[in-house]
């Protein structure tokens, strides 16, 4: 009997092979595709879903990817010929919510925006913000490793997860973690499972650790500067300041104008950017006309506004990111951080990438925490060799000034190329012996992250 066979024996109807499914599944958001489609696609909608599958995997040395919404940025969740794609999507219940311990157990499927929409009745929230929320699952912003809009104030997704379920290779089901504010016992496996991009097993729960709705006014600055290095300036007095807000998100000229384009707004001043600040709590008042005053001092034009529905007006303009760059061409979605202090220094490597190689990087940033994401366009399906080396460049620069390949977005198939650069030989090898732990025959998304 065959794979495809075994599986539609044992799942039925959730076993797709649709030309539609298979094709949505050799793709992300990266751009990137697979050359050929997957076997299947199978769509799980319970753990014993799961589980069944990577038994039938195992028995069979079937590769599998697991899929959620396939809004990742990296080629992680791309599906290829032989392989079994494996959703989650279907997989979207909150199977708790307990006020008192600011705790949430769900199902990998549900979306981010989602979520928050249903805790919010209980006064809660889950802190992670992609800028993908309204269309990202939670399984994969754990899977990922995501980041957000608001990370330099509430973290990143490693801070918000307590435990996670997962289910190894073989299909056994095992509960890494802990529902209490602390718990040390033992390795760490939880924040392990946290960014490794469907290597280890596959994330079917979690507890989130979430936090009350934030009392008070939410505020934004929005503050435009003669040229991106003015723009990254001004954020870094933002921070020498001492002041903390929710959000600090900068663009550059050529992304603002692409923005204000899709969106149907006036034309921004040629060659601006600008910089969109939010904060919220119960000084959020004072805390925005101190930061709209060392904007003012930093030479920035500024406007400012109490108003949340007006701020969220403006920071949709920083969302409208990734379909604006889809106007200008195929987009090269990139992602590095670097210390705080060297934001300037990084957007004066991108000028001199851009200058070197003869490309225009569209760049955004969250200022607020040094992650930058730079654009590289292009026409056409297939990456140009001229991209690859500009990227090659941009990428040695980030970890030159003391950065890293990626703060959000994963490895993927995009950097694999660049891991041992960052890890050195030694941490590279040992992070590839602790996946062959989990997945001794190698089928859990073979080929992403380790390319060799």
């Amino acid at each position: 009997m065959s794979v495809l066979e075994r599986l539609r024996a044992e799942l039925g109807e959730l076993v797709d092979t649709s030309p539609a499914s298979l094709e949505l599944a050799r793709a992300d958001k990266s751009g990137h595709r697979a050359s050929a489609p997957p076997l299947a696609v199978v769509h799980a909608e319970t753990v014993e879903d799961v589980q069944t599958t990577m038994r039938i995997a195992s028995a069979t040395g079937t590769p599998v990817v697991t899929r959620g919404a396939g809004t990742g940025l990296a080629g992680a969740a791309n599906a290829g010929g032989g392989e079994i794609a494996l959703s989650v999507r279907r997989m979207t219940r909150i199977l708790e919510v307990s006020p008192d311990d600011l705790l949430a157990v769900v199902e990998p499927g549900i979306l981010n925006a989602d979520l928050n929409a249903q805790l919010a009745s209980h006064g809660l929230w889950w802190a992670p913000d992609p800028a993908s929320r309204a269309i990202s699952t939670v399984g994969g912003n754990i899977a990922t490793g995501a980041g957000g809009l608001l990370c330099a104030k509430y973290g990143v997704v490693r801070d918000a997860v307590l435990g996670v379920d997962v289910v190894l290779a073989d299909g056994r089901l095992i509960r890494m973690g802990h529902r209490s504010v602390k718990g040390v016992t033992g390795l760490d496996l939880t924040s392990l499972m946290i960014g490794s991009e469907g290597t280890l097993g596959v994330i079917v729960g979690a507890a989130l650790k979430l936090r009350r709705l934030v009392p008070g006014e939410v505020c934004t600055v929005a503050a435009t500067f003669p040229t991106v290095r003015d723009a990254a300036s001004g954020s870094s007095a933002v921070t020498a300041a001492g002041i903390q807000p929710a959000i600090m998100e900068l663009m550059d000229a050529t992304s603002l104008a692409a923005a204000h384009a899709l969106l149907g707004l006036p034309a921004p001043t040629p060659g601006a950017s600008q910089l969109t600040i939010q904060t919220d709590g119960p000084a959020s008042r004072t805390e925005a006309d101190a930061i709209a005053e060392v904007l003012r001092h930093m030479g920035g034009t500024v406007t400012i506004t109490y108003d949340r529905e007006e701020g969220e007006r403006l920071l949709a303009i920083r969302r409208a990111m990734h379909p604006a760059m889809e106007t200008l061409g195929t987009a090269l979605i990139e992602d590095v951080s670097v210390p705080r202090s060297q934001m300037t220094a990084m957007f004066d490597e991108i000028a001199r990438v851009e200058r070197a190689h003869g490309v225009e990087i569209p760049t955004v940033a969250h200022a607020g925490d040094g992650n930058l994401h730079p654009n590289f366009i292009f026409q056409g399906d297939e990456v140009p060799q001229q991209i690859w080396d500009a990227a090659d460049d941009l990428f040695r620069s980030a970890i030159r000034l003391g950065g890293t390949l990626t703060g959000e977005h994963g490895i993927g198939l995009l950097k694999r190329r660049w891991l041992a650069d960052e890890l050195g030989p030694d941490q590279w090898q040992l992070q590839r012996d602790i996946a062959r732990v989990f997945d001794p025959q190698g089928i859990l998304n073979p080929g992403k992250v380790f390319d060799a």
